[in-house]
């Protein structure tokens, strides 16, 4: 029996967790256009605009800047695998769950992992960076920018003039904070940056910008092998070869240049997608976007606590589109959760690891970094908190949101 099953028919939810979240309509929009081959001069002009749009979202002038194909998290396995090699050093900075994800990545590429740790809800001393740096003399030092298991925002300036000191690259893992926070990667000294589209760019998660540069191009390009499929004579390759197909930057690399030599056939309709993501972050302007997300992060954390709620972490390096609440005593965290989404379709987060069950996650990206937003949210929560048996006082946290937007 044939069983095809309905058609996609699902509320229209309000996300407000820490992503994804609800995808810009010219977004959607640039989405359902029509496909062009992959080497049809309109199509690699396509990808040449979305590399000079992302150089400017990643305020860098680094000509490899571009996308790769995957979720955010295929942007930072191409970072990682093509940089290191087994037995390379690598210096992690790790203050949650995604900072043990980078070192994860780098175990698995057979790197000798050091990691610097600090608690979560806190950032990492940049000297206790130096520190290690200048013990180890890495190939890599690895950090995330904006860790939304815990929502601290991880200082990076100074790291960069750290590495260029010790002749180790940068990776920074901006998937969190790309398009909501400054990134200034050439500012940064970073040497390899990358993000998604999911968080405040406000697009649907499948493709991850990425920029790389010269030095760790120069550095990769040394790992460069093209496919014995397409080699035409002559040397395959030179040094130790990337372990991944998919994710080999040189080879990926060499697809988005003038030779486009054949790696794989580009996702066209994430490409029109990221492309549409840059054109809306630019129209609005960055420091007005910026902004935007700060305000609606604070009106966020006015709410809460005017609720009698308490903000995780270390207030001081908090991310501003990404809140953490800490759940009262008293109230059955997961019905919460359930709660806001059963009776008002609003999608806040649950917490990983040690937070689990501790904290909710309230995310103000992309569209929803707006009052109507923020101000739905937390009289939803304020609303569930009372069915639970919270005595929150009624309207603290609306007017108390809508004073920062004043």
């Amino acid at each position: 029996m044939t069983q095809t099953f309905g058609e996609l028919d699902h509320p229209a939810r309000l996300l407000m967790g820490p992503g994804p979240i609800n995808v810009h309509p010219r977004v959607l929009r640039a989405m359902s256009v029509q496909l062009l081959g992959q080497f049809d001069p309109e199509f690699t002009g396509y990808m040449n605009e979305t590399m000079a749009l992302y150089r400017q979202v990643f305020q860098t002038q680094n000509r490899w800047t571009f996308l790769i194909d995957g979720t955010s998290r295929a942007a930072i396995e191409a970072a990682l695998v093509s940089t290191l090699a087994p037995g390379d050093d690598v210096v992690v900075v790790n203050a949650g769950r995604f900072g043990l994800l980078l070192s994860e990545i780098a175990e698995r590429c057979d790197a000798r992992v050091t990691l610097v740790d600090g608690e979560w809800g806190t950032v990492v001393d940049p000297q206790a960076v130096e520190d290690a740096v200048k013990r180890v003399r890495p190939r890599l030092v690895a950090c995330v920018h904006g860790d939304t298991s815990t929502t601290m925002a991880q200082p990076i300036e100074g790291i960069g003039e750290i590495c260029r000191r010790y002749d180790a690259l940068l990776y920074v893992d901006a998937t969190a904070t790309i398009g909501g926070m400054s990134v200034p990667v050439d500012a940064w000294q970073a040497d390899i940056v990358t993000g998604g589209l999911q968080k405040c760019l406000g697009g649907p998660s499948g493709s991850g910008p990425i920029t790389i540069s010269d030095r760790a191009a120069e550095h990769i390009f040394g790992r460069r092998h093209v496919e014995k499929g397409l080699a035409t004579g002559g040397t395959v390759g030179n040094g130790r070869r990337i372990a991944s197909n998919y994710f080999d930057l040189a080879m990926i690399m060499d697809y988005w240049s003038d030779k486009r030599l054949n790696h794989h056939t580009e996702a066209a309709s994430m490409l029109f997608a990221a492309r549409e993501c840059a054109r809306v972050v630019l129209e609005e302007g960055l420091e007005a976007r910026f902004a935007r997300h700060a305000q609606a992060g604070a009106a966020v954390v006015a709410g809460v606590e005017a609720m009698g709620l308490q903000v995780y972490g270390d207030k001081a390096h908090k991310m501003t589109n990404v809140t953490a609440v800490l759940a009262p005593a008293g109230v059955d965290y997961d019905r919460v959760k359930a709660r806001m989404r059963t009776e008002f379709e609003i999608e806040i987060g649950a917490a990983f690891g040690p937070l689990a069950g501790k904290v909710w996650r309230i995310g103000a990206m992309g569209v929803n970094a707006r009052k109507h937003a923020v101000l739905q949210t937390l009289a939803a929560l304020e609303a569930v908190l009372r069915w639970e048996g919270l005595k929150a006082p009624a309207g603290a946290g609306v007017d108390a949101a809508a004073k920062v937007f004043a």
